[in-house]
C-alpha cells in the first residue's frame, strides 16, 4: 500500500503537466469558438433579414446553435476540472 502511494506522488507531476496542457487546450478551443461566434454576430448584421432568416432554418444553423447549448455543460465541466486540477497542484505542492 505505501509503494502505490510512493508511485502515485512520483506521478503527479506529470499529471499535473498533462491536466495543464490538457486545459490550455480546452481554452484555446473554447476561445476559437467565441471568435466564431463574434464573427457570425457581425456577419448577420451585414446581411439582409431575408439572407439572415434563410440562413437560420438550415441544418448547419441548428448545429451551430446545439454546440451553444453543449458549451455551456462544457463550462461546467470546466470549472469542475479547473477545481481537481488546482487540487492535484496543492498535493504535488505539499508533496514537495
Amino acid at each position: 500500500m505505501v509503494e502505490s502511494s510512493i508511485k502515485t506522488m512520483e506521478d503527479t507531476p506529470n499529471d499535473l503537466q498533462t491536466a495543464k496542457l490538457a486545459y490550455t487546450i480546452i481554452q484555446d478551443l473554447l476561445k476559437g469558438h467565441e471568435a466564431l461566434s463574434d464573427l457570425l454576430v457581425v456577419m448577420a448584421h451585414a446581411l439582409d433579414q431575408d439572407v439572415t432568416k434563410a440562413l437560420t432554418m438550415t441544418g448547419e444553423w441548428e448545429k451551430y446553435l446545439e454546440s451553444k447549448r453543449e458549451l455551456e455543460t462544457t463550462k461546467v465541466r470546466i470549472e469542475a476540472f479547473i477545481a481537481d486540477l488546482k487540487r492535484i497542484e496543492d498535493a504535488s505542492d505539499a508533496a514537495h
